[in-house]
């Protein structure tokens, strides 16, 4: 009797390790952005928009800059599977010269991690 249990136990367990949780999954329309030339002291936006793609809702934890140069606004109520939203990133386009940045974006999703991109080159006012 104590082996039917076990075995019982064994295979229940088995069983229930084996069955998939449904996990959010974000499928990006573009990751990357490249703003070509942009005059200096003039910030510029990124918009990153998303799906839900899978069968959670997908909550971002947060979602930050690489730099102090970048203001990043993101969606703070989850995102229902199916539904869209937007990561934006502002960058203060102060310095001359090119730039690559990244945000990254903390969430539940599959992955968990997500970094998106976006680089450009700042101009002169008089330069543009």
């Amino acid at each position: 009797m104590k082996r039917i249990l076990f075995f019982g136990s064994l295979v229940l367990l088995t069983a229930s390790m084996a069955m998939t949780v449904p996990a959010a999954v974000f499928n990006w329309r573009n990751a990357t952005y490249d703003f070509g030339r942009i005059a200096q002291r003039k910030p510029v936006t990124a918009e990153f928009t998303f799906t839900n793609k899978g069968e959670a809702p997908l909550i971002i934890n947060y979602a930050k800059g690489s730099c102090g140069c970048t203001g990043v606004d993101y969606p703070k109520s989850a995102i229902l599977p199916g539904q869209s939203g937007v990561v934006k990133a502002t960058y203060n386009a102060a310095a001359v010269g090119a730039f690559n940045k990244t945000v990254t974006v903390e969430s539940n999703a599959e992955g968990g991690i997500q970094t998106l991109s976006f680089k450009g080159e700042v101009v002169s006012g008089a330069a543009q």
